[in-house]
């Protein structure tokens, strides 16, 4: 093979995309898309996504494209896309989502837009720069790359694009299960989440679930004053305070049998053991060292346990209080859980514990797109050592391997429903104000991330010491 046509042509290849400047406008272009999935006014923008700036690429790179409706009702649509090389060959399945979050108009900072790209130094401001936009846009360039030096990428792929990922992947579980021979493959390798830190390549295989819901204590009609009626009404906001302080100790450490996982084994632990988890940015949050599970590491407490969190608290009028007792109280709260943690008690479980606690008035009110299913793969799978060695080829540095994402993603979908091992390779950092104003990535880890992706998909496509089939 000539000089032209290696691995290192294509790395160079795909730098060279980066250094001129094509990245960044091509980023610009796909950010310049509102597509709000959490907002109804949005929902015309998601599939001119699709239509308008992914299946044209796709189909430039020889995938032939399909884009379908979601089975829910106003839910967003999916792209799929398959370049066949090869009834031999490895297929790989690739995914990205084309939705982001709310775009929190007029709360960028002074200079910033969400859907316009803004270079500062090392960073691109944009929404979906880190989550996912700029992701995806990675893993298809550097195919692009490998198609352009190689001839072909000696692999089939197939790629899904999805649209609600931000309203919690409504339809995705369905739609996979009626495609699901249409998505048949060996590997998924996909990319979302942070690394740990920005210098050093990161792959995790599988994610944390998540499941939120509200408890709510409703007691009378309107608000009555609390001088004549202090000491005689109940009062929902103290019930409720109280009712949430017997599912955690002062320090956050769960008090549910149930919801204390017991999949945090030898090989997990030997897994996180020396992961950093301190903040890589000095805008990021300092780690309060007495929260959590006072036995485990930091690591083990973010990616090998479940923790809960009060996302949200209202009674009465705090915007204006009044002196009166509240009619009712509200928390809406949140479970992230891992592998070991059986997802249809968790809210059973809450059920008992309160009704054992004497809090038989506060109800549980499940969220209907609240729910992520935790998944898991071996470190020791044949794919994770794959993957692993040729990032560490590329980078000249063992990346850091999680066994789980600490958040959530469709994870399950492609493991339970698809039946696939899945390997995530992220490329955005935990600095990223993602979901908040001011998203943005880092430039000098979109271009280490193109470099590795296009070394990994050259190294599938050389076929040597793949996994076997």
């Amino acid at each position: 093979m000539s000089a032209a046509n290696t691995r290192d042509a294509a790395i160079d290849a795909v730098t060279e995309y980066f250094d001129s400047a094509r990245f960044k406008g091509d980023l610009t272009a796909l950010v310049a898309h509102p597509t709000e999935s959490q907002n109804p006014d949005a929902a015309n923008e998601l599939p001119k996504y699709l239509s308008e700036a992914m299946q044209p690429r796709l189909e430039a790179a020889g995938f032939k494209c399909e884009i379908f409706d979601n089975p829910q009702p106003n839910a967003g649509p999916f792209l799929i896309g398959e370049r066949h090389e090869g009834d031999d060959l490895p297929t790989v399945l690739t995914y990205g989502h084309g939705d982001v979050i709310r775009a929190q108009e007029g709360m960028w900072r002074e200079g910033l837009s969400p859907f316009e790209v803004v270079e500062e130094g090392d960073r691109l401001y944009g929404r979906g720069t880190a989550d996912n936009k700029g992701q995806h846009l990675i893993n298809i360039a550097a195919m692009e790359a490998v198609i352009a030096t190689r001839g072909s990428l000696g692999f089939n792929a197939r790629i899904v694009i999805e649209m609600g990922e931000e309203t919690g992947s409504p339809g995705l579980g369905d739609f996979f299960r009626a495609q699901k021979d249409r998505l048949t493959a060996d590997v998924l390798i996909a990319s979302d989440g942070p690394r740990l830190q920005p210098d050093t390549p990161c792959m995790f295989m599988g994610s944390r679930g998540g499941v939120t819901f509200d408890l709510v204590v409703d007691l009378r009609t309107g608000a009555h004053h609390s001088g004549n009626w202090g000491g005689l009404l109940a009062d929902p906001a103290m019930i409720l305070a109280q009712a949430l302080s017997t599912i955690t100790d002062a320090r956050s450490q769960i008090k549910i049998p149930e919801w204390r996982p017991n999949s945090l084994t030898d090989s997990v632990r030997a897994a996180l053991k020396g992961l950093p988890i301190e903040p890589d940015d000095p805008d990021s949050p300092t780690i309060d060292p007495d929260w959590g599970e006072e036995s485990l590491t930091p690591a083990e407490r973010a990616y090998g346990w479940n923790s809960f969190a009060i996302l949200a608290m209202k009674s009465g009028v705090p915007e204006a209080p009044v002196n009166a007792i509240s009619a009712s109280a509200r928390a809406t709260c949140q479970l992230r859980y891992v592998v070991g943690t059986d997802m249809n008690q968790i809210l059973p479980a809450l059920r008992r514990h309160l009704d054992a606690h004497g809090f038989k008035q506060v109800k549980i009110e499940p969220m209907e797109r609240g729910i992520f299913a935790a998944t898991r793969l071996d470190p020791s799978h044949p794919w994770v050592g794959f993957v692993r060695d040729s990032l560490e080829k590329t980078s000249g540095k063992a990346p850091h391997v999680l066994p789980n994402l600490a958040g959530s993603l469709p994870n399950d979908t492609f493991a339970d429903i698809l039946g696939l091992p899945t390997v995530w390779v992220p490329h955005s950092y935990r600095g990223c104000s993602q979901h908040a104003p001011n998203e943005h990535v880092l430039k000098p880890v979109c271009r280490d991330a193109l470099r590795l992706m296009a070394g990994l998909f050259w190294d599938v496509g050389a076929g040597e010491g793949l996994p076997p089939k």
